[in-house]
């Protein structure tokens, strides 16, 4: 079941509503077998006033498309960094409304708790959908962390503030490591040996590839977002 809420005028409201849903964040697993796993992405046009929100469910190990779905509407909430959720996930949930297929594991192309406030856009959209997330992003928002080693599957914690918020690991040998957090209902350790089984032959998992294809009609150009967040 899908949970809609009222979405956020200011800053100050999107904060409140951080505050009050992250203790709802679970950091343990307590998902389904995963049969399914989804990835989502948002594109915009030229102007940021339209959203197209993508979703790809894949079959797991496998991973072989088995329904996508991407939806069109106006975009929710400007662009401030730390606030990514309230301008994606709107029009996600959206794009979740059109397939029939629950997945058991969405990817996220963006953070979960490695996010100055620990919600990052992953939390935020297990905690309203109920489904296991992780965020995985191309880019570093908040933390340090050590070199991470040459080979794939090698990883260092992703710390910040004294706590691990997260992984950077590197997917492929000698690629450009790519950054995990748990979003919900997943521990941070099972949350890096999917992102790995998911990625088998890229940087970025076979989930955000089929997304971000596609949101790729509206922006012109896969991955030409304006999302430093992620």
């Amino acid at each position: 079941m899908l949970q809609r809420q009222p979405w956020p005028q200011t800053i100050e409201e999107a904060i409140a509503i951080q505050e009050q849903l992250r203790s709802s964040v679970i950091t343990e697993n307590q998902r389904s077998p995963v049969r399914y796993v989804a990835g989502v992405d948002v594109g915009y046009d030229s102007a940021d006033s339209v959203s197209l929100a993508a979703v790809t469910v894949l079959s797991f190990p496998d991973l072989q498309l088995q329904q996508q779905a991407a939806v069109r509407s106006p975009t929710a909430f400007p662009y401030v960094p730390g606030f990514l959720s309230f301008r994606e996930v709107p029009a996600v949930l959206d794009a979740l409304e059109n397939i029939s297929l629950r997945p058991d594991l969405i990817l996220c192309d963006g953070q979960g708790l490695a996010h100055p406030r620990r919600f990052g856009l992953a939390c935020h959209l297990g905690v309203l959908t109920g489904i296991a997330t992780i965020g995985v992003a191309k880019t570093r928002f908040i933390g340090e962390h050590s070199e991470v080693g040459f080979d794939r599957g090698s990883w260092q914690p992703l710390l910040h503030e004294g706590s691990t918020v997260g992984a950077a690991l590197r997917t492929q040998t000698g690629v450009k490591p790519i950054y995990v957090s748990i979003g919900h209902k997943i521990d941070l350790i099972s949350a890096i040996e999917y992102v790995l089984r998911c990625a088998p032959r890229y940087r970025l998992p076979e989930t955000t590839r089929s997304a971000d294809h596609l949101t790729s009609p509206i922006t012109g150009n896969p991955g030409r977002h304006q999302k430093n967040e992620k």
